[in-house]
């Protein structure tokens, strides 16, 4: 099923966060909740605006997504990349191996 999900980032530190039941957010995208209509989307994105002017996320915005019972996949690669996490591994350096003149 498609739906549609609030994201933002939280204020304190900038950690991507989704509008869940009870005006709560959560880092854990399978916590959203699901907009399956204008009415419920209008209504999540009401209470999303609240949250900035309290000061607790940044920036909310509609995202598309694909739900498969409990599964929540965003159906853009920037969303997917920001629920799941970068999409490679961060190199560290070595500081035993060899350098390269």
């Amino acid at each position: 099923m498609r739906a549609r999900i609030i994201t933002a980032n939280r204020l304190t530190d900038g950690a991507v966060v989704y509008l869940g039941p009870d005006a709560r957010w959560s880092a854990a995208i399978e916590a959203a909740s699901l907009a399956a209509d204008a009415a419920s989307e209008a209504a999540l994105a009401a209470i999303a605006e609240d949250a900035v002017r309290a000061r607790r996320v940044v920036q909310p915005y509609v995202i598309e997504v694909e739900t498969e019972g409990a599964r929540i996949m965003p159906l853009k690669l920037k969303e997917l990349i920001r629920a799941r996490g970068p999409s490679i591994e961060n190199p560290t350096i070595d500081a035993a191996a060899p350098t390269r003149e």
